[in-house]
């Protein structure tokens, strides 16, 4: 299966939903803001995780960007930049549980 990157941000209105999607964004991707996370996704993840953000939004008052990179590489850092305190991006690739 391929993996395509994806960027997430969300501006949620509300604390308590706030909360609710950023437990719910940590199970699919990295942090790497506070309302921005990096997910490695296949079709059908990116499938599951527009669907449990449908189920916790507010559609009138939240909003989330679901910005898609391209095809999952390890050279992720030549994509985003930083400007400012160093960021720390996990790339993809096996993780020891």
């Amino acid at each position: 299966m391929e993996l395509y990157a994806y960027l997430v941000t969300y501006d949620i209105s509300d604390p308590k939903r706030w909360k609710k999607v950023y437990e719910c964004m940590k199970n699919f991707g990295e942090h790497l803001q506070l309302s921005v996370f990096h997910c490695d996704l296949t079709a059908q993840r990116h499938v599951r995780l527009k669907a449990s953000l449908e189920s916790l939004v507010h559609h009138e008052e939240d909003q989330v960007l679901i910005v898609k990179l391209g095809k999952s590489r390890p050279a992720l850092n030549e994509l985003i930049e930083v400007i400012g305190r160093p960021g720390r991006i996990e790339l993809p690739g096996p993780k020891i549980v």
